[in-house]
């Protein structure tokens, strides 16, 4: 249904904003499926987790590819990170917007100082926490969202400083209702994205995809050469590929090269096709079919 992207400086409330609006949305009638991805469970200290720049690197590649498994249309994700560098967010975006759901941002905006200071009150009391140098280095790097951004809209902001966050918070409210409301061709005010070309996610193994069509198409070219072959030059009605299968329509004799040709044009132009239509076929069976389909066509318009 919905991906939703918390970001803000290290110590702003983010994950009490991510368990809060969770609990929010478990309390709307139509009880969405929410589930919390954050740092925590990968078994890391903050401290470990942004050491090095290779460290955090691979934090934020964790966590892309575990929304990238979860996102569908029948839950809700709630990225619980930093989320501080506004490419990532489009990454996160474009994964989003690859399965063809809701996206947010809820960015928990405090000022330098708060953060600093409940940095090191959770030190005192030997809670999870930021080593200065860490610290000061993320929120140097901190990229602010920007609504203007379409990676960073809708942006909904919560100042965890001045006001408690809780369910009733304006910008938890007005997420929960921007992420539950129904869309109709009426509705204005909330944007499901769509795949594209480009960031569509392929429905089969490629690799297994083509194996099948190169073997598939083969073996039907091989056949129809060997049924020509037998004749001995003498008039081929119609070639069969054994049951269940369509027989290929030759009103003429076939040579290599043309047979060669078409079948270079159809794996071409299945391969395009399954872009932005249906899925190639995944089975030798299936294959043969298309292309017997293909060659009866061509080669009754030739």
């Amino acid at each position: 249904m919905a991906l939703v992207v918390i970001c803000g400086q290290p110590c702003s409330g983010k994950s009490t904003a991510a368990a809060v609006l969770a609990e929010a949305l478990q309390e709307v009638e139509s009880k969405p499926s929410v589930r919390i991805i954050d740092e925590s469970s990968f078994h890391l200290s903050r401290n470990q987790r942004y050491a090095d720049m290779p460290a955090e690197k691979n934090l934020r590649g964790v966590l892309r590819s575990e929304v990238d498994r979860s996102l569908s249309k029948e839950n809700i994700i709630i990225v619980d990170s930093l989320n501080s560098i506004k490419g990532y967010r489009y990454e996160l975006w474009c994964l989003a917007r690859s399965a063809g759901t809701r996206y947010c941002v809820l960015h928990c905006d405090v000022e330098d100082s708060i953060s600093r200071k409940w940095n090191k009150e959770r030190g005192e009391r030997s809670e999870p926490s930021y080593e200065d140098k860490i610290f000061e280095d993320l929120v140097r790097r901190f990229e602010r969202p920007n609504r203007k951004n379409r990676w960073d809209s809708p942006l909904f902001e919560l100042r965890p400083s001045s006001d408690r966050i809780e369910k009733s918070s304006a910008a938890v409210v007005d997420a929960v209702t921007y992420l539950t409301k129904k869309v109709d061709s009426k509705t204005r005010d909330v944007r499901v994205l769509q795949p594209t070309i480009a960031t569509q996610n392929a429905r089969v193994s490629e690799a297994n995809s083509l194996y099948e069509i190169d073997r598939a198409t083969l073996e039907v070219m091989n056949i129809i050469i060997e049924a020509q072959s037998r004749a001995m030059g003498g008039p081929v009605n119609g070639v069969s590929l054994g049951p269940r299968l369509p027989g290929v329509v030759l009103s003429r004799p076939v040579g290599l090269p043309e047979l060669r040709k078409l079948r270079r044009t159809f794996i071409k132009l299945t391969g395009q096709s399954s872009l932005s239509g249906p899925p190639p076929p995944s089975d030798a069976d299936s294959a043969k079919r298309m292309f017997v389909d293909y060659l009866n066509r061509e080669l009754q318009n030739s």
